[in-house]
């Protein structure tokens, strides 16, 4: 076969497949490109929302690293004495930062902390600002805002997380320390059976042994003592469980 006539063969293939997709798009033409106006409006969202999405993850980062630069400021005493001839060693420190107690510093942080928590309620930065403010509240005495801050935790985070957790076991403590004895036992004693593996058993263990102390039920309490004692003998609470039994014992 001749160069020409091949050549026009391949031209009539070629015409026959253009006419054919032309016949094939064509009362289709509309709907596909709707479907590819679709497909691109679609990525473009997906685009923007991860684009914002980056940028408030940096921006809650950012304010709860301002929030914990303030709580993990220095803590020095006014009566603390500087070198020969100088003032307190509080009045050296005239940075920003440096506080003359816990309190105070406290007290600085906790707007930081609040600020960075309501920004970005949901967001890892969010959640973890949150547990810090409500730290921050239970170390100040004020228990009732720190258990509703350590809920909040918790709802947010998800009970079976590590804030979760730790929020759960905040909360515990700040009921002890208002006198909500039974709902903090109650707390401990499920963290006890459920969560051995994720959380210090032997410091839930110990509070609970107070709790019970507490309470004058001396049963319970040595039976916290004694898993200590038993389970955990390594503990750095063995020698306060040891004495606890001792005590219990001598009384009964």
């Amino acid at each position: 076969m001749k160069h020409d006539e091949r050549h026009h063969l391949k031209e009539n293939e070629l015409a026959k497949a253009l006419g054919g997709a032309q016949e094939f798009l064509g009362p289709r033409a509309k709907p596909l490109g709707l479907t590819v106006v679709g497909i691109v409006a679609v990525a473009l969202l997906v685009g923007g929302f991860l684009v914002v999405r980056q940028r408030s993850q940096a921006r809650g980062q950012e304010l709860l690293a301002e929030a914990l630069v303030a709580l993990d400021a220095r803590v020095v005493p006014a009566s603390a004495p500087g070198a020969e001839g100088e003032g307190p060693a509080a009045a050296q420190f005239s940075a920003t930062g440096t506080f003359s107690t816990e309190a105070a510093k406290l007290n600085a942080a906790l707007p930081k902390l609040k600020v960075a928590a309501d920004a970005y309620p949901d967001q890892p930065a969010g959640i973890t600002a949150r547990y810090h403010m409500a730290g921050a509240l239970a170390a100040l005495g004020r228990h009732a805002e720190a258990i509703t801050a350590f809920d909040d935790v918790t709802n947010r985070a998800g009970a079976n997380t590590l804030y979760g957790r730790m929020a759960r076991l905040g909360k515990a403590d700040a009921q002890a320390k208002t006198g909500q004895l039974d709902a903090a036992i109650a707390s401990w004693k499920t963290m006890v059976t459920q969560d051995s593996a994720e959380l210090p058993v032997d410091a839930i263990l110990i509070e609970l042994a107070r709790a019970y102390v507490t309470k004058g039920d001396a049963a319970e309490a040595k039976q916290a003592f004694t898993q200590i004692v038993d389970q955990h003998p390594d503990s750095p609470y063995v020698q306060e469980a040891r004495t606890g039994l001792e005590s219990l014992s001598a009384a009964s």
